[in-house]
């Protein structure tokens, strides 16, 4: 199977690398005579390495084969008690999924059953189906064309190089041409993801908890070929979550996410609640949800401006 071909847009580009653009639906060339040459300077990079970072984040995804996974279907399997699970789910591409319960209830045992592929041969006997058929053998141990990523809180490297050799090292074993920009490209979204930025010199082992979180998500939207992405608790990884799974979600991956942070779990589209180890319901977003989450994200970006500030050595006030 190949991936559909799809095309990034110069105004998605740039305004994901953080540039307020007046103009919609211009070409490359036409951004970049717009450009103000001081503004690329403070912002610590210039037309060529903007240009070579778009046509390697557009090369990458127009023209990389792989497989195309067009649904996922979860056969449910039983319970802790034994008991037939109440639901099957079925995902597709550029949806987020939210796996909400109590800790212990059975999230991550959900989340290893996909990455698995299970085929009834896992404790709760679930069944993973792509595109209406059972992996196979080949599927399920190939290495090269991996269905799954998984991102955990628990995620720390141990790599004796810095970040530019780490996607240095990434691009070149997806055979990826024009290496430099998408290294450009990956930090700088990133460094838009995280609190406190790095740069291509910092050890990978020096990176903070958020920062190494933020550079694997990038890593897993830009070079990764893996359409479904599987994220197991990253509320407390210190990175802006509502920009991390936008760019997900735009590279057309299907997102499972378990969380008890009710802001990742609002950003859904869909809810799968588990309880005792079973897949029990699945509640669809709606707009009384969406004012509730407006609320939360303003508090969040409240309680965020204030552990910057704290971070900063600055004084705390209240209005």
């Amino acid at each position: 199977m190949q991936c559909e071909k799809h095309f990034i847009e110069p105004y998605d580009f740039l305004t994901e690398m953080g540039f307020e653009l007046l103009e919609k639906n211009q070409s490359m060339d036409r951004y970049m005579a717009l450009m103000d040459d001081d503004i690329l300077e403070d912002m610590g990079t210039n037309k060529e390495m903007l240009v070579a970072g778009y046509e390697a984040a557009h090369l990458q995804l127009v023209e990389e084969p792989g497989v195309r996974v067009n649904s996922i279907l979860i056969k449910g399997g039983f319970n802790k008690d034994g008991e037939k699970e109440a639901i099957d789910i079925l995902l597709k591409p550029g949806e987020i999924v939210s796996i909400v319960g109590p800790t212990g209830s059975g999230k991550s045992r959900l989340l290893g059953d996909i990455e698995w592929l299970a085929r009834g041969d896992t404790p709760t006997g679930r069944w993973i189906v792509i595109n209406g058929a059972l992996p196979d053998d080949a599927q399920r141990y190939c290495f090269e064309e991996k269905l799954i990523s998984q991102l955990s809180q628990n995620m720390n490297f141990v790599m004796d190089a810095n970040v530019e050799e780490f996607i240095e090292m990434h691009a070149q074993s997806r055979n990826i041409q024009q290496i430099d920009g998408v290294i450009e490209a990956v930090i700088n979204q990133a460094n838009a993801l995280a609190g406190e930025p790095f740069t291509r010199e910092t050890p990978l082992t020096a990176l903070s908890g958020g920062q190494s979180r933020a550079l694997m998500i990038v890593d897993v939207a830009f070079l990764c070929k893996s359409p479904i992405v599987l994220i197991d608790e990253i509320e407390n990884a210190g990175i802006d979550r509502r920009k991390a799974l936008d760019l997900l979600v735009k590279t057309e991956k299907i997102i499972m996410i378990a969380t008890h942070d009710p802001v990742l779990a609002l950003m859904a589209n869909r809810r799968l609640v588990i309880k005792n180890g079973g897949m029990h319901q699945i509640i669809e977003s709606n707009e009384a949800e969406k004012k509730v989450l407006k609320k939360l994200e303003a508090m969040d970006q409240e309680m965020l401006t204030i552990r910057n500030a704290l971070r900063n050595g600055e004084m705390i006030y209240s209005e």
